[in-house]
């Protein structure tokens, strides 16, 4: 997991939430693994189609 629900809830305060739920910062973790692991594996396809095994920050750069 990229993101625990307690960094989530961090995330929420420093954002300006006074109070979050564990559901609202489950749900932002969940959210935002899924993003992450989408784009890690746009980003592992654009290096491959590079022909290279490393992945730059150029091809993280166009995967978003």
């Amino acid at each position: 997991m990229v993101m625990t629900k307690t960094a989530a809830k961090k995330l929420l305060k420093e954002s300006g939430a006074k109070r979050v739920s564990d559901s609202a910062a489950l749900e932002l973790s969940k959210m935002v693994n899924k993003f992450s692991y989408g784009l890690a594996a746009k980003a592992v396809k654009l290096a491959a189609h590079a022909k290279r095994e490393t992945v730059k920050k150029e091809d993280v750069e166009l995967a978003k």
